[in-house]
């Protein structure tokens, strides 16, 4: 077997696998396994048309993420969701952002402004190619936000951000499951930037409070419905 012909096989099997580790996130997502049941994975890769590997593998990445929880026997079931916990964080998450944004009104005090223009560029590049509404786009938006707090200048902020999000990123990856999402996400965030390069401060504020706001508002939305939808199978597997 040649070089090329082993690379063009390492290449198809990587995109196996994250075809069905994106597949089996946006259906933990949207509610289409049972409340507390063991996640089997030979129904699943049948119905992915994989084998059981890339489910295995796609388990362990989900439960990196904090959408799976794992028995103490090695099996995997979906992670219950608290809104309650989640209501607190994005409170946190608001007060840091906010602070780093105030952080400029303060004498000696300024953002990096190149840091800024940078990230205006980058978000202009992804809004001309906006990435697909599978559940990815947490980590492009986590980025936009951990920079933009950098270029306040306290690290420490960025770094405590950084925190909430590892402890929020699994209901927040429930915000980027649609198109439209994507798309008004990408544009508050180049409104929030350019409010800060116009040195408009206070625009920028309430643009991050509506944009944050507005994140709260869906998450709630689709992650009560997940948690109805698998109330309602359980109820039905317990019935059947």
């Amino acid at each position: 077997m040649d070089v090329e012909t082993t690379a063009t096989r390492a290449t198809a099997a990587q995109l196996l696998r994250e075809r069905a580790y994106t597949q089996i996130r946006r259906m933990v997502m949207l509610g289409e396994f049972p409340t507390g049941q063991r996640l089997a994975e030979e129904p699943i890769a049948e119905q992915l048309a994989v084998s059981r590997t890339p489910v295995r593998e796609a388990f362990v990445r989900l439960h990196a993420d904090r959408l799976l929880k794992r028995f103490n026997d090695g099996g995997y079931y979906v992670a219950e969701i608290d809104l309650f916990d989640m209501r607190d964080l994005y409170e946190l998450r608001l007060t840091l952002e906010l602070r780093g944004l105030t952080r400029a009104l303060e004498e000696g005090i300024s953002h990096d402004r190149d840091a800024l223009v940078e990230l205006r560029e980058a978000w202009l590049a992804i809004q001309a190619d906006p990435p697909e509404p599978d559940g990815s786009f947490i980590e492009l938006d986590e980025s936009f936000h951990l920079a933009l707090l950098r270029s306040s200048g306290n690290l420490a902020l960025a770094e405590t951000l950084e925190s909430v999000n590892g402890r929020i990123r699994a209901v927040r990856t429930y915000d980027f499951l649609t198109e439209d999402r994507i798309t008004s996400s990408i544009a508050e965030h180049l409104g929030i930037v350019e409010a800060l390069l116009d040195d408009d401060i206070a625009l920028s504020v309430d643009r991050l409070r509506d944009h944050i706001g507005a994140s709260l508002e869906v998450v709630e939305q689709r992650a009560a419905e997940a948690i109805r939808q698998r109330s309602l199978r359980s109820r039905r597997n317990r019935g059947a």
